[in-house]
């Protein structure tokens, strides 16, 4: 029986191939802290390859019958579905997140992501314009080409598909980049995309890191459109490298997300939310809620309440069903969440939950990546903690007298991806909602997603808009037919 690690390779022209290169990465469990897999180190011969491979699919891809795009995409579904265990598991290991989540959530939304795009096709409508007594006009979309699209680690298969559905289904060929931290959904994917039929070189994905793999896919003079999710330092550096080639960018980028609860509000389901909003994927989420600010005379009553429902929110073996908090998903992450904690202590803030790592977890995780969800209290807006984006459990909660106040704070960031209101004036809630400057507003509810309608941020957040019709538009290139009347 051999002892060699699984080895992920990269996926292009519908077949698995080595890394040009022959290099791999060890690809760590975060809730032990050791290898279980290597992950392909590629460079950009990797990406010419899988250029070549997208290029010559192209042609015949974007010609193919939208009902036959969208049976194969469907099919994908399917399979995923079928194996949805199979894919819960692996993203549980790969990201330290606990399977319940990665099997209630992540891909089932997966699944959905396919299946809204495929029938999304079917019923799109195209714009027809008449000049009165001189010409007919009408708009074709057409794909543009080959996609590069580039996914984070938090939520692997759920972005990455919410990328790759709409690119291909509208006829593009793609070049697809998941986190070399979280590698391992991608892969299954791979396998499910080859016995579902689809076309060599429709989808190719290559591992890596970003400045080998990337930079690689992002500088390709042939890669026309690039949809990247991620921090927003690398972000600005993609759009500094395709802004002189004029290439269609998108970019999903961070966030410090506030979560604003009034005196009004229905407590119990504020705080049920707010828990929920601040904590989900140990805080991993980009549209985590992780500024509460709650109006002063709720505020102790707030705060003790939270604190005692988070205070029973149980860390532990990402595989055991039990637990609520899994492993943070890499020791660099961790780090950098204490380093956080710590500069909160310094900044004058009171920990009221949490602020330290646990001694212990279990036998098998004794090595791994583990922080408890983190309440702290008593901070300045102002201050690094309440600006930086910090992705892990950590949450500050400030108190506001009055509505000025609140928008003032809440816009107080050079961010702006998501928020939360929580109140039971409805006038109020459309009132706030509309000066808060963020491309997503919750109004009594978190993280409640209609894949109908634009998703994106403001400032530092990103640019651009996917799902629905705007991710179909993105991926497509418009085109004007004017005729004269004869």
């Amino acid at each position: 029986m051999s002892t060699e690690p699984l080895q992920i390779r990269n996926f292009i022209n519908g077949k698995f191939v080595e890394p040009v290169g022959g290099k791999y990465i060890d690809n760590i469990e975060p809730a032990t802290g050791k290898p279980y897999s290597q992950v392909a180190d590629s460079d950009s011969k990797d990406v010419d390859l899988a250029v070549a491979a997208a290029d010559k699919a192209f042609a015949d891809w974007s010609k193919k019958p939208v009902a036959e795009r969208s049976d194969l995409l469907l099919r994908i579904a399917d399979l995923i579905e079928r194996d949805l265990e199979k894919f819960a598991r692996a993203e549980s290991i790969d990201t330290g997140k606990p399977l319940s989540l990665a099997r209630s959530l992540d891909i089932p939304r997966a699944v959905s992501n396919f299946r809204f795009f495929a029938t999304a096709i079917l019923h799109t409508e195209n714009e027809a314009h008449i000049m009165d007594g001189v010409a007919f006009n009408y708009t074709l979309r057409q794909p543009r080409g080959i996609a590069g699209l580039i996914s984070p680690w938090n939520l692997p298969l759920y972005l990455l598909s919410w990328k790759i559905a709409p690119a291909i289904a509208v006829g593009n060929t793609a070049i697809a980049k998941p986190s070399e931290l979280t590698p391992m959904t991608a892969y299954l994917l791979c396998e499910v995309c080859a016995e579902a039929g689809l076309p060599k070189g429709v989808l190719n994905i290559v591992h890596g890191t970003g400045p080998n793999v990337g930079s690689a896919i992002t500088a390709h003079p042939k890669v026309g459109t690039i949809s990247f999710t991620g921090g927003t330092v690398t972000g600005r550096k993609v759009a500094e490298t395709c802004a002189p080639m004029f290439k269609k960018v998108s970019l999903e980028l961070g966030g410090k997300n506030p979560n604003i609860i009034f005196a009004d509000a229905d407590l119990d389901a504020a705080i049920a939310g707010s828990v929920r909003s601040s904590f989900a994927n140990q805080g991993q989420v980009c549209l985590c809620g992780s500024r509460v600010f709650v109006e002063r005379s709720a505020y102790k009553d707030f705060v003790d309440r939270f604190v005692a429902a988070a205070s029973k929110l149980k860390s532990g073996d990402p595989l055991e069903e039990t637990t609520d908090q899994g492993a943070i998903v890499s020791k660099t992450q961790l780090e950098k969440v204490k380093f956080y904690v710590d500069l909160a202590r310094k900044e004058g803030g009171k920990i009221a939950l949490g602020g330290s790592a646990p001694k212990s977890i279990n036998e098998r995780c004794q090595s791994g990546y583990f922080f408890p969800p983190t309440v702290i209290t008593d901070l300045p807006v102002s201050c690094r903690v309440n600006r930086e984006e910090i992705f892990g459990p950590v949450i500050t909660i400030t108190p506001f007298d009055n509505e000025e106040e609140v928008i003032g704070y809440a816009n107080d960031t050079d961010y702006g991806l998501a928020s939360s209101i929580w109140t039971q004036n409805l006038s109020r809630a459309h009132r706030v909602a509309e000066r808060i400057s963020t491309g997503t507003v919750w109004v009594n509810c978190w993280l409640v997603r209609d894949l109908r309608v634009p998703f994106g941020g403001m400032k530092a957040s990103g640019v651009g808009r996917e799902g629905g019709e705007e991710a179909l538009r993105f991926f497509t290139e418009p085109k004007n037919v004017c005729i004269a009347k004869s």
